[in-house]
């Protein structure tokens, strides 16, 4: 059993292992982040059934959802349990919405543009230590492309994503309500996006440009 054990300790390719480890504490980072802010957003805005649900955390616990995670590993995308929002709290339901759901994607950008901030700092510090260049790496590399993909596929006008909520709060009530009546059905219809293909080289064109863009301002 031993020799077994030794057999299969010595089979795994534990560097596959280690990025597989860096990638998913940065999905669970950007994830974290994104669902924390549509919280804290709705909560500012007077909707308290994120907080009284106990989401305004960064606790990445309160908002996995697991299959979602593992979306993310096999198809390339993935997603967290959706915040609870009130929109009867709001003043303005339609444009509390968008503006909730407008804040994930933006602290996924705003969050992105933290990682490059601390590579570049890391960069100019000019000491190097093997802990500090995993850092500037997972920052650089890892972190901030992940972030501002997450940022841009959410943007997509397809429900349940954020940018179906946006897009609503320009068209009429009745336009908006028909929208959102298909979201259950937009969740397939991304699925099988994601696995034919179909606008991946767009999408990625986008996060190329984007990342490439936070990339300038700092370096």
């Amino acid at each position: 059993m031993l020799h077994y054990l030794e057999n299969l300790f010595h089979a795994l390719d534990l560097g596959s292992l280690g990025d597989a480890a860096v990638r998913m504490t940065a999905v669970l980072l950007c994830l974290t982040v994104h669902e924390t802010c549509h919280g804290l957003t709705a909560y500012a805005l007077g909707d308290p059934t994120a907080k009284s649900r106990h989401r305004l955390s960064l606790n990445p616990l309160r908002h996995i959802d697991w299959f979602g995670l593992l979306m993310m590993f096999a198809a390339g995308f993935g997603w967290a349990k959706p915040v609870p929002v009130d929109p009867r709290y709001f003043k303005n339901p339609k444009r509390g919405m968008a503006v909730t759901a407008l804040a994930g994607p933006v602290s996924n950008f705003l969050l992105a543009a933290l990682a490059i901030g601390i590579s570049k700092g890391i960069y100019l510090s000019g000491y190097y230590h093997p802990a500090l260049d995993a850092a500037f790496m997972f920052c650089l590399y890892t972190l901030a492309p992940l972030s501002v993909g997450l940022g841009l596929f959410n943007l997509l006008p397809i429900p349940p994503l954020d940018g179906a909520k946006v897009l609503g709060a320009l068209l009429p009530d009745e336009a908006y309500f028909r929208v959102m009546r298909y979201e259950r059905y937009g969740m397939l219809a991304l699925i099988l996006l994601s696995f034919t293909g179909v606008g991946s080289a767009v999408i990625s064109r986008g996060i190329m440009a984007v990342y490439s863009g936070l990339f300038n301002l700092f370096y």
